[in-house]
């Protein structure tokens, strides 16, 4: 009998609802998107659909380990306890910090946060979410008083234009993406304008796209600010009524903006630009929705300020259909926003710039010892341990050595660490293997708490089975840790639905939201019974005696969270970015994620049929680019800064800008080589948000030349320390391992038969060599059945390895496939899917095409229903349009 437990997604911060089948043994049978929940109305993603995937012991951390060895829970604790408390007493508080991330549920961030700033007395505690949100966040508090978001999911179907800026929500945010499209459907009046240096899969249902150049969306955002001045399309009314600071935010708009100004600056035709500043001006119901291109920068916040000066400016803020936006990166990020997550920030909103704030949670806690000052965030932290003033760290679920800026900066400064701890659910990323000790956290469809979406919206994630091994939760674990520091009496939790409730109350501590106090309010539930927090339903905050069921928009009585209860207005100056291209580095590197991936890979790279559309590191150039620097499509390039090196595949498309590169942020050591876009990443960080400048490095890059290329398709998972370029990628039933190497061995027989190894059955080879060409090929048959194919050329031109995949699926090979089988072409007659196109469904391009050109398929709906690809998340159709 299957069980369908309702709970949410642990990917991006759209905060989707889902229904998790479990049968009486505890294991996970099938994931379905909730129907009921208002986040997602059952839609679901491709990496949210496979995440039934992903919960298996597979590379799970399953017992504590102290310097290696496996030991007991309360030997790593009192190791833990010990190295902090001995760290604390002979270099002070401030020697000490913790590192979290945005998948921990709002209950482990609450108590975190409580133990850093308020027991131990230092506010070195960051996330990295910081990497993702916090120039929104400081955005916000500029000019709202606070970090308030001021609208919901539902003003995506309301609004008459939705501006996507630096947002690829095709990919990035596909739920909230296929809301949009539609609502173009229903609505083919609504304008969707697209503002982005690429051409992503966003721009599919664009009525127009602005390629703005990179770091300038400050310069595009006055121009439309003076504009809407000019032709009278401002609400005088409001901005009297409501605002401060008008007058000097137009001043600093009007120096050098006409609009062909505005379009020179932002290298985009004058007439584009014209039509985007007419149709904001001309529709009143406009919807804002930016991401990591505008908050990923060094100058994120004044971007931030410059989009919500223009709805401040039109009155189009808190109401339904309108205001800006914030797409959020992760699934709980604005849960640690909450509880005070950011090392500038105390827990419930409050501020650590507000005297009366720290006095008031020092108050509530019953601290003696609350931080009175801002902590590290998240660069400045891992250059303090670099620089040996922070001694020891805890970093709890996330894997910095790959996903910060100047990420081998990062590597070394946790290898000179005195003490690391590292808590997570996997064993091996490039960040456990630094830790001195190593914690098993439970993962997701163990965890039990909640979390908060972009729109405010707290739901419940819950447990599905038993942790694996000996994982706990990571607030039982700070809470032990905690205890063994001697702060027990104010850690006294012994289930999350004790620190929600706590949580709840702070937010509600001396708080009248209704004149302005404090946004952050969910008071009714402070007395939430254990029943009703097991059964507690999607609810947007504010929760308390005003709004007891919650509230779909903010700020839309006009009264805002400052001391004058009026919004502020930004004056914006337009800064380049730091660290502009050079002789040396001539290039930008942009980074960002991929449709099927999540961060490090360490969960969705578990999953085959997440792997199948882009297996390994890939570089975008433009061709006129790829010609310029000696690149062929499909062949290994080096990329260089002044920070670090990497190697990807080269993508020549004109969907990139020329003179920009894009790499995704996912691979990791576990997964190639050298596939690390960390390494190379500027490490320069906005002076108020602190948060890094990942959308703008200097670079260059030139062809990389070896002396072999290969692939290997095994059954078995293989080691390839030794050769310069690997990456792999999991198959239904295989590893895919591509490789390229700068020595030749003197036998290649002799080297693949040491590779591939002998697993104790008498193995049937196949060869071919031609040492004139570079070529050799071998398979690996055991009983009839493929164990192994290995193909290599002296060039990066190899086989298509669709068809030599789909082998694995057979339990006899036909003796055409033993024939075909060193050619790497299918016998005659014989299916090529081709590449993966439709990872929800398998689809390749290859049967597209055919479908396509046999049956006459004339639409993507056409296409749907024959072959299903593109009937899910969606994320496939511009691809799919692209086909036809």
């Amino acid at each position: 009998m299957t069980e369908y437990v309702k709970t949410t997604c642990p990917y991006c911060g759209v905060g989707c609802g889902i229904e998790a089948g479990v049968d009486e043994a505890g294991h996970v049978l099938n994931i379905r998107g909730d129907k009921t929940h208002p986040a997602n109305f059952g839609r679901l993603c491709s990496k949210g659909s496979a995440l039934g995937d992903t919960v298996g012991l597979k590379g799970r951390l399953l017992h504590p380990q102290v310097y290696g060895q496996r030991s007991s829970w309360p030997e790593a604790l009192d190791r833990v306890a010990g190295s902090f408390r001995d760290t604390i007493a002979r270099y002070g508080a401030d020697a000490v910090a913790i590192y979290a991330s945005g998948q921990l549920l709002t209950e482990d961030y609450y108590v975190a946060n409580k133990l850093m700033k308020g027991f131990i007395g230092s506010a070195n505690i960051d996330t990295n979410s910081r990497l993702c949100m916090s120039s929104s966040v400081s955005g916000h508090k500029r000019a709202f008083g606070a970090d308030t978001v001021p609208g919901c999911y539902e003003d995506l179907e309301l609004a008459e234009m939705i501006v996507l800026i630096g947002s690829n929500a095709a990919w990035c945010h596909p739920v909230i993406f296929q809301r949009i499209r539609a609502a173009k459907t229903a609505n083919p009046q609504l304008k969707i304008v697209v503002i982005d240096p690429r051409r992503t899969g966003s721009c599919d249902i664009a009525d127009l796209h602005l390629p703005i150049a990179g770091g300038s969306d400050a310069m595009l955002f006055n121009g439309l600010l003076q504009y809407l001045q000019q032709r009278d399309a401002i609400d005088q009314c409001y901005i009297e009524a409501h605002t401060e600071g008008f007058g000097a935010v137009l001043d600093a708009a009007a120096s050098g903006q006409s609009i062909e100004q505005a379009a020179e600056a932002c290298r985009l035709p004058a007439a584009d630009v014209r039509t985007f500043y007419r149709w904001f001006a001309e529709h009143h119901k406009v919807m804002s929705l930016y991401s990591q291109g505008v908050n990923q920068s060094s100058s994120g916040t004044d971007k931030v300020n410059s989009i919500i000066n223009c709805h401040l400016a039109t009155g189009r803020i808190g109401r339904p259909g309108m205001g800006p936006f914030s797409l959020t990166g992760q699934p709980n990020a604005m849960g640690g926003r909450e509880v005070g997550g950011l090392a500038n920030q105390l827990a419930a909103h409050m501020d650590f710039s507000n005297p009366a704030d720290i006095d008031r949670v020092a108050r509530f806690w019953g601290s003696p010892t609350i931080a009175g000052k801002p902590g590290l965030s998240a660069v400045e932290l891992f250059d303090a341990i670099y620089d040996g003033k922070v001694k020891a760290v805890w970093i709890m679920g996330t894997n910095p050595a790959v996903s910060l800026p100047n990420a081998d900066k990062v590597r070394q400064a946790l290898r000179q660490c005195p003490f690391v701890v590292v808590s997570d659910c996997i064993a091996d990323t490039d960040t456990t293997k630094l830790a001195h000790v190593l914690l098993p956290a439970q993962g997701w469809s163990e965890k039990d708490g909640t979390v908060t979406n972009s729109e405010r919206r707290i739901s419940r994630q819950r447990t599905l089975f038993a942790p694996a091994g000996d994982a706990k939760p990571d607030w039982w674990i700070i809470t032990q840790v905690a205890r063994r520091l001697g702060f027990g009496q104010a850690f006294p939790y012994q289930s999350p639905v004790e620190i929600f409730r706590e949580h709840a109350a702070l937010s509600g501590f001396e708080n009248d939201s209704r004149h302005g106090l404090r946004d952050f309010d969910i008071s009714a539930l402070a007395n939430i019974s254990a029943r009703e927090y097991d059964n507690l339903q999607p609810t947007q905050w504010p929760v308390n005696q005003a709004n007891p069921y919650g509230r779909a928009r903010m700020l839309d009585d006009s009264h805002f969270f400052t001391a004058s209860g009026k919004a502020q207005f930004i004056a914006i100056t337009p800064r380049q970015p730091i660290n502009s291209p050079n002789k040396d580095y001539p290039l930008v590197l942009n980074t960002g994620r991929l449709r099927d991936q999540w961060h490090t890979m360490t969960r969705t790279g578990l999953v085959a049929r997440l792997n199948q559309h882009k297996p390994e590191a890939f570089v975008d150039v433009h061709p006129l680019d790829a010609a310029r620097y000696g690149l062929l499509p499909d062949s290994l390039a080096l990329l260089e800064s002044a920070w670090g090196s990497m190697l990807a595949r080269v993508q020549a498309t004109s969907d990139q800008q020329q003179g920009s590169l894009f790499v995704p942020m996912h691979w990791s050591e576990q997964f190639a080589s050298r596939g690390r876009v960390g390494a190379l990443v500027n490490p320069a960080i906005d002076p108020v948000s602190r948060q890094p400048e990942s959308k703008h490095t200097p670079v260059r890059i030139s062809s990389y030349r070896a002396a072999w290329y290969g692939f290997i398709l095994s059954r078995r998972e293989l080691t390839f320390n030794d050769i310069e370029y690997w990456a792999k990628s999991k198959g239904e039933s295989f590893y895919r391992y591509e490789l390229a190497g700068n020595t030749l061995p003197p036998s290649w027989t002799d080297w693949a038969r040491a590779r591939l190894g002998d697993s104790g059955q008498m193995p049937d080879w196949q060869e071919y060599h031609d040492s004139g060409l570079g070529h050799y090929r071998a398979a690996r048959i055991i009983e009839n059945r493929l164990e192994s194919v290995l193909v290599i050329s002296s060039h990066h031109n190899l086989p298509e390895r669709n068809w030599l995949a789909s082998l694995f699926d057979k339990n006899s090979l036909e003796p055409s496939d033993r024939k075909a089988l060193l050619t790497g072409m299918p016998p005659q007659g014989v299916a090529d899917s081709g590449n993966i196109v439709c990872v929800c469904f398998n689809v390749g391009e290859k049967t597209i095409r055919s479908a396509i050109q046999e049956q006459g398929l004339k639409t993507v709906r056409d296409i749907g229903n024959c072959l299903k690809a593109g009937t899910n998340c969606g994320s496939c159709l511009p691809e799919i349009k692209a086909l036809l």
